[in-house]
């Protein structure tokens, strides 16, 4: 089943509020014929877009191709949510990566958080960014850690954007009855993830990026020069760059050994109007610390975006809304009537150790997927640093691709039985607080 067809309609985005509201914007032909170019991008989401402008902006003849529409996939329907750091928390990567390549990860997770606030505010972006994210935890030992972690945080890299909340300072930012107490990070930010892909999209095609929507890659030549074949036409380009996520299908077999798609859903209910004190008096984002995150943050009309459950299949929940509203009413049982105008599903890529693969998979092909739920500032992070590796500066890159990243169990027949089946245990294990 090919996921870029299997839940969402040839060339149109899904019915999100994301979608909705977007910035009017004009469809891109799709590649007939053949071009030549000295970089072509795979995927219109941000790493492409990404990598696209950076290397337009320094001179490269790009050409950028996309399945479906820029934005398309989990870059236009994510929560939104811009976060400091990698995936993993940094206690966690001192023991993996030992306490020097954990630093400068660090330092990497700051400059992905500086580098997508720059290019919002450098190409004048509307998306509708905001500052902070506040991570909430529904007992008092997963409070103590959160505490823990801050202090961490500022003692080790001295970080002092982090604000440690009690129960009664958190029911200011967030009165939910189910979280006990958080952290608010308030050098994070939320956005309009689709309007952000979309004012890539007009800056790289500012730069002179060609992009080509409707434009589905089903194979690749590799070469001194590459062949890059779809239906309609080829590019044959000196570098090839895949950004395509959660969307690779057998594309590059060793990325997709590595890289898992998975669904997230997130539904939008109706404008709550005065009800808003009752559930973030704060415009600041939320990701609470269940093994299946709940988040959500208020859009720029009054709704709660709240993002919730997963699925290991390929297809979409026929009612979505359903699925959302499970895990939204146990932390604000206070909308228990609310009505929901919009709901959606993405489907995103995750790793076995929740850290973005970042590879070089073909003499000249570069490829960087899987960021686990972190995509925001990784992904655009991404984007740059293979643009500066197609440039000959890979140090930054190859910082990422240095981390060990396993493949997942099974093949590809029962790989994805094998994670629904971890993942369920995980979510059991939650539930019962154990």
């Amino acid at each position: 089943m090919n996921l870029l067809y299997a839940n969402d309609r040839r060339g149109q985005y899904p019915d999100s509020w994301y979608a909705a509201t977007a910035t009017p914007h004009d469809r891109h032909a799709p590649l007939k014929g053949a071009t030549t170019a000295d970089v072509c991008v795979i995927g219109g989401g941000y790493t492409g877009l990404v990598a696209a402008l950076h290397l337009a902006q320094a001179g490269r003849d790009v050409v950028l191709l996309e399945a479906q529409r820029v934005g398309f996939g989990a870059s236009g329907r994510n929560g939104g949510q811009l976060g400091t750091g990698q995936r993993v928390e940094q206690t966690k990567l001192v023991q993996m990566a030992g306490t020097d390549h954990a630093a400068t990860l660090w330092d990497m997770g700051l400059e992905a958080v500086g580098l997508a606030k720059d290019l919002i505010a450098r190409h004048n972006i509307d998306c509708h960014l905001k500052p902070g994210v506040a991570w909430t935890a529904s007992n008092d030992g997963d409070v103590r850690d959160l505490h823990a972690y801050a202090e961490f945080l500022r003692e080790n890299y001295g970080y002092e954007q982090i604000e440690t909340l009690d129960h009664a300072a958190l029911q200011s930012v967030c009165p939910s009855p189910d979280y006990r107490g958080g952290i608010l990070d308030m050098g994070s930010a939320h956005l309009h993830p689709l309007n952000y892909a979309l004012g890539l999209a007009r800056a790289a095609t500012d730069a002179g990026v060609r992009i080509f929507e409707g434009s589905a890659v089903h194979h690749i030549e590799e070469g001194s020069k590459a062949k890059i074949q779809t239906d309609a036409g080829h590019v044959m380009a000196d570098h090839v760059i895949l950004g395509c996520n959660g969307y690779l299908g057998g594309l590059n077999r060793k990325v997709a050994a590595r890289v898992m798609p998975i669904n997230n859903f997130i539904a939008a209910t109706e404008p709550l109007g005065e009800r808003i004190k009752d559930v973030l008096p704060r415009d600041v984002a939320v990701a609470d610390g269940r093994f299946v995150v709940n988040y959500f943050r208020l859009s720029h009309d009054g709704r709660l975006l709240f993002g919730g459950g997963e699925s290991y299949g390929y297809k979409f929940p026929d009612d979505i809304a359903a699925k959302v509203r499970k895990p939204m009413s146990v932390v604000f049982p206070q909308l228990k009537d609310v009505k929901i105008d919009y709901a959606w599903g993405g489907t995103l890529a995750i790793t076995m150790k929740r850290l973005p693969y970042m590879a070089r998979v073909g003499r000249n092909i570069l490829s960087a997927s899987g960021y686990s739920g972190h995509g925001v500032g990784t992904a655009t992070h991404a984007g740059a640093l293979m643009a500066r590796a197609v440039q000959g500066d890979g140090d930054g890159f190859d910082t990422m691709s240095v981390i060990p990243t396993p493949a997942f169990p099974g093949g590809g027949v029962m790989r994805t039985p094998l994670l629904a089946l971890a993942m369920s245990w995980y979510a059991m294990r939650d539930r019962l607080g154990i």
